[in-house]
């Protein structure tokens, strides 16, 4: 039969179309079968292990910091506990408006205000790990946390908190010196001693909390639990848990007795400082500047305001510590490199004698004994005794030309670092003017004029340019009183495992030796134990009935600006062999003998305390000895035996009589 083109059969379209669908299909299939045996076989180990990831959560448990101790085991910092105030902003609502309103009533609980709410969550955000909640505010009270439960609903994403912070036991004593620690800052994370730090992390910021804080700061521990799918705790989710182990402790060498004697003392007489220090080993037993505060205000959310009020010049600048970080001149007590430059260097001996008539004049400039004194031929010791400006105006004339002054200033340690263990700023080193120094801003066009046999005359006094601390003039009068080590002053004497036992010691060991001839030495100290006890003695009136022989020195500094001058006294005691050296700086405090060496005496009563306890005690028993040897004899034995009543003896014009009162 025969077919016509028409009648023949035609392709099948939708058999076409299904063999399409089904083909895509099969790709499909094939892919995500792939793709299923992939994540169940090839990667089913690793994804397993994310999935349980999921559904645990790890915090850190913050290890308590150790504890700084005085020498005597007396605790200057430990830690307590505190509330803190958090939110988890992960969890505060999408919309602003509700955001803010949840946030202002919060605050309202611990009275902030909203703008210092968001500023709190801003400044953290930047410095906590993602996802960590944020601090909004330090040591709440327990009636936050019962509202906040009684309200659940109502505050999502807010907790408060246990922490540990720092505790001060004795509030400000000692406060430059110690420190405070905070937050890990951006800047730290990305250098520093603390670079790749966790956000959040608190360390050291100052003081010894910065330079010890690798032996302060403990290992966190990690406790792992479970959640459900909103992230929330399980009941009975506690997994593990890896204990914190609590940091060092830090003993100091700080002499408790020293310490608060200078601070009370500072405190009396206005601001300034005081450096204490054994002058064979560095430890310093005291050292305070004033004006101070209370460490404890980091342990609290603090405002730009209030740290700007500790650290502007308005408040006294109660953050610096004049002690190490002061730039001053010293007046006559910067006379010891003076007089060791020119015995050293041949200018001057013992016998050395120059007629004070009261000032010299060059290039038409008068320099001037204090008060215009005269004090006639005169030698080195006698100079030391009476503080005769014009024998070291003389001295320091003659070595102008050849630098020996500067040279012996920073071979006692002016002008470099001291090597303390704690930070300090830049104006720390001080100045030790100089030829080259002057010379070299005259070049440059930043000051009028070159240097002069004047700048010589006027450092050989502890005057002019001269920028210095106590902490620096205390390591120049040790090195003297050693006879020629300088030494390394350190805060620091042992650390401690958390039971108390002694795992290191510290001892950093002397910088270098200066070679002083004894003669030299004999000399100098010599005229410094006349300042204190001789007839002419600018510090006699203050300490001619202190029972333990010292040498010491007063100054009286000008500085430009200022009405009154800084009132500066030296000592190393006892004399002849000293073994402490005390530095005291009132900032307008007079005369030396007027405000500072009263305070250094103060200290030294501290530092002998026991001796000057004992001395007493053995002549109020030879008096009682002596006085019953007198009693039991003669009429007055026979007085006490019968119980008669002795009537004491009035002399005439004593009390009573009306004359002599």
């Amino acid at each position: 039969m025969y077919l016509r083109p028409e009648d023949r059969a035609r392709p099948n379209r939708m058999a076409l179309r299904i063999a399409v669908v089904g083909g895509v299909a099969v790709v499909l299939f094939a892919i995500l079968f792939f793709r299923l045996w992939s994540l169940q076989i090839l990667d089913g180990a690793e994804n397993l292990a994310e999935a349980k990831n999921n559904r645990t959560r790890s915090t850190k448990i913050v290890a308590p910091r150790g504890k700084i101790l005085t020498r005597n085991g007396e605790v200057l910092v430990d830690n307590r506990t505190s509330l803190a105030l958090q939110v988890d902003t992960s969890k505060l609502p999408e919309d602003e408006a509700a955001k803010n309103a949840e946030l202002r009533e919060l605050g309202a609980l611990v009275n902030m205000k909203l703008p210092r709410v968001l500023e709190r969550i801003e400044e953290e955000e930047g410095v906590v790990a993602a996802g960590a909640p944020i601090t909004v505010r330090n040591d709440v009270g327990y009636q936050l946390i019962y509202y906040i439960e009684e309200h659940p609903g109502k505050f999502p994403g807010v907790t408060v908190e246990k922490v540990f912070v720092r505790n001060y036991p004795n509030e400000n004593e000692a406060a430059q010196v110690l420190g405070h620690t905070g937050e890990v800052s951006e800047e730290e994370l990305e250098k520093g001693p603390y670079k790749g730090f966790e956000p959040g992390e608190v360390v050291g910021k100052e003081g010894l909390e910065a330079s010890y804080d690798s032996v302060l700061r403990g290992t966190p521990g990690i406790s792992r639990y479970q959640v459900n799918a909103l992230g929330e705790p399980t009941p009975g989710g506690n997994l593990t848990t890896t204990p914190p182990v609590p940091g060092k402790s830090l003993k100091l060498t700080i002499n408790p007795a020293v310490q608060r004697a200078g601070e009370q003392a500072l405190s009396e007489r206005g601001a300034g400082a005081f450096v204490s220090m054994n002058i064979h080993t560095g430890e310093i037993l005291g050292i305070g500047s004033d004006p101070t505060y209370d460490p404890a205000v980091w342990t609290k959310t603090m405002s730009q305001k209030e740290y700007e009020s500790l650290a502007g010049e308005e408040g006294g600048e109660p953050l610096f510590n004049r002690a190490v970080e002061a730039a001053w001149p010293t007046g006559s007590t910067y006379k010891l490199m003076t007089a060791l430059a020119g015995l050293e260097n041949d200018y001057v001996t013992g016998s050395t004698v120059v007629d004070d008539n009261g000032y010299i004049e060059l290039a038409g400039q008068k320099f001037e004994n204090s008060e215009g004194a005269v004090n006639g031929p005169i030698s080195l010791t006698h100079a030391f005794e009476v503080s005769s400006d014009v024998y070291f105006y003389k001295l320091g004339a003659r070595m102008w030309n050849n630098n020996d002054l500067q040279n012996w200033s920073h071979k006692m340690g002016i002008g470099d670092p001291t090597g303390i263990d704690i930070p300090t700023g830049e104006s720390a080193e001080g100045l030790v003017p100089s030829r080259q120094w002057r010379d070299q801003l005259f070049e440059e066009e930043l000051t009028e004029r070159p240097w002069s046999q004047g700048d010589d005359v006027q450092l050989a006094v502890g005057q002019g340019d001269l920028q210095t601390n106590p902490l620096q003039m205390a390591i120049a009068y040790a090195t003297l009183g050693n006879g020629g080590t300088v030494v390394t002053p350190h805060l620091g004497m042992e650390v401690l495992d958390p039971a108390g036992r002694v795992l290191r010691e510290i001892d950093p060991g002397p910088r270098r030796h200066v070679d002083i001839k004894p003669e030299s030495r004999q000399l100098i100290m010599e005229g410094l134990h006349l300042a204190t006890s001789g007839p002419g003695g600018t510090a006699t009136s203050v300490f001619n009935e202190f029972p333990i022989e010292i040498a010491g020195k007063t100054g009286t500094a000008e500085r430009a600006g200022h009405a009154y001058n800084m009132s500066w006294f030296i000592s190393l005691a006892p004399y002849p062999n000293p073994n402490v050296v005390t530095v005291v700086v009132v900032e307008e405090g007079g005369f030396g003998a007027e405000s500072a060496a009263p305070a250094n005496k103060q200290i030294l009563e501290a530092y002998f305390h026991n001796t000057l306890k004992k001395e007493n005690e053995e002549e109020t028993k030879e008096t009682e000895e002596s006085y019953e040897g007198e009693v039991g004899s003669g009429e007055e034995a026979a007085v006490e035996e019968e119980g008669y009543e002795e009537v004491p003896y009035v002399e005439e014009g004593a009390e009573g009589t009306g004359e002599g009162g």
